[in-house]
């Protein structure tokens, strides 16, 4: 399998990448688009089936592009992950890990509680379609349901779909953000037109008849905000990690994980493997709104987040100031700069250090991460070819080894590959 989901096969020593095929199978497929090194194709017929293919429980996957690894038993899915992971860490990084962590799972149905919805009126058929793309076309993919969003939102499109047709600003609503909580759902239209009072009271009447809050983004993301007399729970919203007795507070657009329960399973792990003592300092890069800075507050005398988006910045200082977590500090840096002399979190050693970077990985700040002296470092990677990348950096540049590694799912039914990662000096402190 490739990286994403897909099958390899070799005809006439050229590879084809087939969306739909598993390893070991003898299928027929359709070429979609050629290059000059390999071509992609997508499963016309399967001939022969491997073990771990299993029926799509969504109506829409053969066209949506929201997932692309249904036909894939789950189980199958994350050792698969697995393989990707470890295989991408000896070819790209050059290392392996002296132990693989058992793999985190999770629900694998109506899991997701973040998501970016496309709409469009297709005048041809006098309807609009709300749902993910499709998988070889801009287009939106015609689906009643999703089988993978959170059920407050992915058993509502078909309803959706009919209340925004009916607006008179159908027309200029191309997007919506989801962002649900256990307490609340918040569903912002992107308009590019202001609603008038009809279209107001439609979404407030569909609001409180689903329990649905509405907001309007007229502009940039700061530009949203609720309709005026919305559905408003008593709670705003905030997802909570209730092992350390924190709910952190965000807004629709602010970057949290899209699946609560493997957030909650994710954080637990990094703080078992980071191991923090309270006397300890702490750092914490691409801390975001403080995700794991807070839970390492609640076990280091001293923890710094740092972060490059002012905004996320100011929630994590809310949050911390919310729970009182006073030994928790943040600061607002790029760390994305060729140097860092002074580091922007100050003077002063740190006993660990945590990196949960973007897809680009954390390469330009490991020089400095390891001048911190930190006896541990934890890597919580959305990407395996970067992670692998900043791996070998750390082990052959900076003393580190790797010491352990492990897959989450935090995407099932896609070929997205998270994981997290603990190095240690390799001079046996912390070990």
């Amino acid at each position: 399998m490739t990286h994403d989901g897909r099958g390899i096969a070799s005809v006439d020593g050229k590879r084809v990448f087939i969306q739909g095929a598993l390893p070991g199978e003898t299928v027929c497929f359709q070429v979609t688009r050629r290059t000059r090194d390999y071509d992609e194709a997508d499963v016309a017929q399967v001939l022969l089936a491997a073990p771990e293919r299993v029926v799509p429980r969504c109506a829409a996957y053969a066209r949506c592009g929201g997932c692309n690894l249904q036909h894939m038993d789950p189980a199958a899915q994350i050792l698969a992950k697995q393989q990707i992971l470890l295989d991408t860490l000896r070819h790209i990084g050059r290392v392996s890990p002296a132990r693989v962590l058992p793999p985190l799972t999770g629900p694998v149905w109506a899991y997701r509680r973040k998501a970016r919805l496309g709409v469009r009126r297709v005048r041809a058929r006098n309807r609009v379609l709300v749902g993910f793309r499709e998988r070889h076309a801009a287009l939106i993919a015609e689906a009643a349901r999703c089988e993978v969003l959170d059920e407050t939102v992915g058993g509502r499109l078909a309803l959706l779909a009919t209340l925004i047709g009916e607006l008179g600003i159908a027309d200029h609503v191309p997007q919506i953000e989801v962002a649900v909580t256990d307490t609340l759902t918040v569903l912002v239209l992107r308009v590019m037109e202001r609603p008038g009072a009809a279209d107001l009271e439609a979404l407030r009447a569909f609001g409180l008849a689903h329990q649905i809050q509405f907001w309007l983004q007229p502009k940039g993301p700061d530009s949203a905000a609720p309709i005026p007399g919305a559905f408003a729970p008593d709670q705003p919203l905030a997802y909570r990690l209730p092992e350390d007795g924190l709910a952190m507070h965000f807004r629709p657009h602010d970057f949290t994980q899209v699946n609560e329960v493997m957030n909650r399973a994710m954080v637990a792990q990094a703080m078992a493997l980071l191991d923090p003592a309270p006397d300890e300092r702490l750092l914490d890069l691409f801390c975001g709104l403080g995700n794991f800075t807070l839970p390492m507050a609640r076990r280091a005398r001293e923890v710094v987040g740092v972060e490059g988006a002012a905004d996320l910045v100011a929630q994590a200082r809310t949050n911390a100031e919310h729970h009182g977590l006073t030994q928790a500090r943040f600061v607002m840096a790029d760390l994305y700069g060729a140097a860092f002399d002074p580091p922007p979190w100050g003077a002063g050693a740190f006993d660990g250090v945590l990196l949960d970077p973007p897809r680009s990985g954390a390469r330009a700040v490991l020089p400095a991460v390891a001048a911190t002296g930190a006896r541990r470092v934890v890597y919580v990677s959305c990407h395996p070819a970067t992670l692998a990348r900043d791996a070998g950096d750390l082990v052959r540049l900076h003393g580190f080894r790797l010491e352990a590694v492990g897959v989450m799912d935090m995407f099932p039914h896609t070929g997205h590959v998270e994981s997290v990662a603990l190095f240690v000096r390799e001079d046996g402190r912390g070990a």
